[in-house]
């Protein structure tokens, strides 16, 4: 098949050399289409033009940003995505088994199957992993503000996530699931098409990226103590004791609040006032998988 490569030349708070990748995948693939992003949504209007020009697949080299905007020029067409992972931590693409490794993911790719994948939608924009309320949305929006003066890394992160999390005071939100309206003040409320954040931090065990649902997993926001004590089973792939989390399959959710509401999409955060849609459609997107 034809296939156009989009690469992120900083991906996972690091930059890349566009010609050493390029190497890599001609080394593999031969002569290919090869492009670079030079500005943010730049891959999903890369990703549209290869399914205007019919190209069988369209692969995003970079982290879950990168990822998220080439499969937003690719739902509902016959393009499939491919992934090379080049991020911090590459949630999506361990959970579909590519290796971090570029040499290691471009074999895999070479020899790849296509099959269907589900997406979700946060107020209309979608997302491919998970999306969210709760303190990872808080982090991730002081680790934007944050990267906007320079300080990036995972260091930096965990030492913000730490701080977040030993202050973070979770707001009450409602929350309407098929007609019926529900009050929480969670910890994290996560709506996952996928098992793991990322790093192999499993919040959803048992999610798959093709059963027409997502999964909804409320985290209670318990004493710090067991919270700290629950993490080695979310990097087990385990349910967490003390239940700290539950687990619901839905297909659309409505969350609402007094206040502004931050979240994420695939980790990139947002805002909106008060109100937040979360649908999801199944066999979206075609996807290459090892």
């Amino acid at each position: 098949m034809t296939i156009r490569f989009i690469l992120n030349p900083i991906s996972g708070n690091r930059s890349v050399d566009p010609e050493y990748i390029q190497e890599k995948v001609t080394s593999v693939f031969g002569k290919v289409d090869f492009q670079v992003t030079q500005r943010p949504g730049h891959a999903t209007e890369l990703a549209q033009e290869a399914v205007e020009k019919e190209f069988g697949a369209v692969v995003a080299i970079g982290g879950d940003g990168t990822i998220n905007e080439t499969a937003k020029g690719l739902i509902h067409s016959n393009t499939a995505l491919g992934i090379v992972p080049l991020g911090s931590g590459n949630g999506f693409a361990r959970e579909i088994g590519m290796s971090t490794t570029l040499e290691q993911a471009l074999e895999q790719l070479r020899t790849a199957v296509v099959q269907w994948c589900d997406v979700g939608f946060a107020n209309g924009e979608m997302f491919l992993n998970m999306a969210g309320i709760g303190i990872e949305a808080v982090v991730a929006w002081k680790f934007m503000e944050q990267a906007q003066s320079g300080t990036r890394g995972m260091l930096p992160y965990f030492k913000l996530a730490a701080q977040t999390f030993f202050n973070y005071k979770p707001p009450m939100v409602r929350v309407i699931l098929n007609g019926k309206t529900h009050r929480w003040a969670p910890l994290t409320l996560t709506f996952a098409n996928n098992r793991q954040y990322g790093n192999h931090f499993v919040i959803a065990p048992k999610a798959g990226i093709a059963d027409g649902k997502l999964d909804m997993v409320i985290v209670s926001n318990l004493p710090k103590y067991k919270v700290i004590a629950a993490l080695p089973f979310f990097f087990m792939g385990q349910i967490p004791p003390f239940n700290l989390t539950a687990t619901a399959q839905i297909q659309s959710a409505v969350v609402e609040s007094d206040q502004e509401i931050l979240y994420h999409i695939d980790g990139e955060p947002r805002k909106t006032a008060r109100h937040l849609e979360i649908t999801m459609t199944a066999r979206a997107l075609r996807l290459m998988v090892p």
